[in-house]
């Protein structure tokens, strides 16, 4: 178990290079514009249900863990390119994650763009209206498939998430912002027993626009690996924790 004490980026990232580049595997990348937003793809193999998303550019963390474990293993990665949390798409800024329903996204560019000029808001409204399900198809291939997600949190928590939760397993109260949160009650038993915090939000309700809403609305598994910005141990821990141990 990670002690909790601050691990420096280039010892941990130095770590790295002895586990998880000693034997790299099939590794071509790519890009893709997705949604009008530029993904980076990482691919350890062709044909495999399992995917992976960095969606949020200002999460260093998250970026360098996914960068780093698809040298070994089974999926393929999407990485938003660029440091910032928004993305803009034809001039206007959005949260990535809460343009997956059309109320979701117009809720985001008013917040980001409050002088926004009604027109451009629809013509950007509508741009994701015609893109989203190709974006969402990429994530989720198929039956079977699976996606998690990684994100890197400053001032939020598990505390945050279990008023809106369907049950919640809180097992590491001392460290409440790392968790992981599923949208599968079948996921979720599994992960209960687990040593971490786990959230399970099986609803559709409220649409907020997030990944996970849409999982929940459509029956597609997805997982997010949640730990505090700088903590590579614990991120990393969790996410392999899930590979062992999920089908």
């Amino acid at each position: 178990m990670n002690s909790g004490m601050p691990v420096d980026r280039r010892f941990f990232l130095g770590s790295l290079s002895v586990g998880f580049f000693r034997v790299p595997g099939l590794f071509p990348t790519g890009h893709e514009t997705l949604c009008g937003i530029n993904f980076e793809i990482l691919r350890y193999a062709w044909r495999t249900p399992r995917r992976y998303l960095f969606i949020h550019g200002d999460e260093p963390t998250a970026h360098d863990i996914l960068t780093s474990y698809m040298y070994d293993h089974d999926g393929v990665a999407y990485l938003v390119k660029g440091t910032g949390r928004d993305v803009e798409i034809n001039g206007l800024k959005i949260d990535p994650n809460r343009l997956f329903s059309r109320a979701g996204a117009e809720r985001s560019l008013r917040g980001e763009n409050p002088a926004v000029d009604p027109v451009r808001m629809t013509e950007v409204l509508d741009l994701l209206d015609r893109q989203r399900e190709k974006l969402v198809r990429a994530l989720t291939p198929g039956p079977g498939s699976r996606l998690i997600a990684l994100h890197n949190n400053r001032d939020y928590s598990v505390k945050d998430e279990v008023a809106q939760s369907n049950e919640s397993s809180l097992r590491q109260m001392d460290r409440p912002g790392d968790f992981i949160l599923c949208t599968s009650p079948t996921d979720y038993a599994i992960l209960k027993q687990s040593p971490y915090n786990v959230v399970l939000q099986s609803s559709p309700d409220p649409d907020d626009g997030s990944l996970s809403r849409l999982a929940a609305r459509r029956g597609f598994r997805y997982l997010n690996v949640e730990c505090a910005v700088g903590d590579y141990e614990a991120q990393q821990e969790r996410l392999r924790w899930i590979d062992d141990r999920l089908p």
